[in-house]
């Protein structure tokens, strides 16, 4: 608690050799302390830590070819139109939309993309996936389908870059359609 010393309350002439006697003044922390300590550990338990969200890609070394058989490859297009263009092998590539249209939802990845992929990678255990996404198509587009090859377990995947070929390859099917 805070106290204030006073003396006996005589006090000497204000010119005369004699200073004033200050009053002296005496301050309690403690019930300051407890409450700055009350307030820190009642932030520290009702406050939610996030973590942070990491994914770990392995890097394979510069030198060395690995060799896949044009069967089990999945190449995955990804265009700045909101569509995706899968093909496997030298097929044509077929066009698949990347996200359902639903109003007033967060956006999600489409159900037909995530049965597509099911089915592909249940039907050939070797399938590499190769992702190639166009300098049009948003960044969100790659970490969600990379979440979502997470999600089904499918961990061959690589990503490479999208050349005028791919663009040729796109129009192609979207010509085809």
């Amino acid at each position: 608690m805070g106290m204030v010393d006073a003396p006996n309350g005589r006090r000497g002439p204000k010119k005369g050799g004699r200073k004033r006697k200050r009053i002296g003044f005496h301050l309690d922390m403690t019930p300051m302390v407890d409450v700055a300590f009350l307030l820190l550990t009642f932030f520290m338990l009702t406050t939610t830590f996030a973590k942070s969200n990491t994914m770990e890609i392995n890097i394979p070394p510069e030198s060395g070819e690995v060799q896949i058989a044009e069967r089990n490859v999945m190449t995955f297009r990804i265009a700045g139109d909101g569509y995706a263009y899968w093909s496997l092998g030298e097929e044509p590539p077929r066009r698949i939309a990347l996200y359902d249209q639903r109003e007033g939802e967060e956006m999600s990845l489409s159900r037909g993309l995530r049965e597509m992929l099911q089915q592909q990678t249940a039907a050939n255990r070797k399938l590499v996936i190769v992702v190639k996404i166009s300098e049009k198509a948003k960044y969100k587009y790659l970490v969600d389908l990379i979440d979502e090859f997470n999600l089904l377990k499918i961990d061959r995947f690589s990503l490479d870059d999208f050349t005028q070929q791919d663009e040729l390859e796109i129009q192609r099917a979207v010509a085809l359609r």
